[in-house]
C-alpha cells in the first residue's frame, strides 16, 4: 500500500470522502473491526432463561454451541429487563462455564477436615432424617400455661433472594406443615 492508499485510510479523510462527517459509520471502522463477528453468530440454538441472581427475574438468552453455553445476553423480549442485565447477570456465563464450579454434592462430617462427595439421593436422605429427628426432639405441644403450640423451634428456614412468590408460598406451606414457625427470606434482611 503506497502513501496515497495509507492516507486514504485515515479516518478523518474517510469521514468526508464517504459522507460520514460525524464519524459514526463506516469511516471509523478499521479492517480488523470490519472482520469482527458477534459471539452469538455460531450458536446452534438459543434458549430463553431467567437470571439466577435475584428475584427480579431478568430475561436471558442462552446461546448454545455443540451442547455447551457459548454466550449469555439479556433478552430484549423480556418485559422485566428489556434486554438489560446488571453486572452480576452479565457475568452469568462465568458462573455456568467456570472450571472451578462444583457439580457434585460435597459434605464435611462433624469434626472432619476434608470434603467428601455424596450422591444427591444420599444427601437428600441425610437432610430428611435430620429434619425428622430434630422435629421429634424439639417438638412443643403446648407452653407452660397450657396454650397449644404444635411447633418446633429447632428448625428455621431462610429463603434466598432468587425465590419468586410461588416458591416462597410453597416453602412457607411446607414449613408450617412441619411445625416450623421461624421462616424468613434473605431478600427482606
Amino acid at each position: 500500500m503506497g502513501l496515497t492508499g495509507l492516507v486514504g485510510r485515515w479516518p478523518l479523510l474517510r469521514q468526508f470522502s464517504e459522507g460520514d462527517a460525524l464519524g459514526l459509520g463506516r469511516a471509523v471502522r478499521s479492517k480488523q473491526t470490519e472482520q469482527l463477528r458477534p459471539r452469538t453468530a455460531d450458536a446452534d440454538r438459543v434458549v430463553k432463561s431467567v437470571c439466577p441472581y435475584c428475584a427480579v427475574g431478568c430475561g436471558q438468552l442462552v446461546y448454545v454451541k455443540d451442547g455447551a453455553v457459548s454466550q449469555i445476553e439479556g433478552d430484549p423480549a423480556s418485559p422485566i429487563s428489556r434486554g438489560r442485565l446488571c453486572p452480576k447477570g452479565s457475568a452469568t456465563k462465568s458462573l455456568v462455564t467456570n472450571p472451578g464450579r462444583e457439580l457434585r454434592v460435597k459434605y464435611r462430617r462433624p469434626y472432619g477436615n476434608a470434603w467428601e462427595e455424596l450422591s444427591l439421593d444420599e444427601a437428600m436422605e441425610m437432610i430428611a432424617e435430620r429434619v425428622i429427628e430434630t422435629r421429634r426432639a424439639t417438638w412443643q405441644d403446648e407452653d407452660a400455661d397450657g396454650n397449644k403450640l404444635n411447633r418446633t423451634m429447632g428448625i428455621a428456614s431462610l429463603g434466598g433472594a432468587t425465590l419468586d412468590n410461588e416458591e416462597n408460598y410453597l416453602i412457607k406451606k411446607l414449613c408450617i406443615g412441619l411445625g416450623i414457625v421461624q421462616v424468613e427470606n434473605q431478600a427482606r434482611i
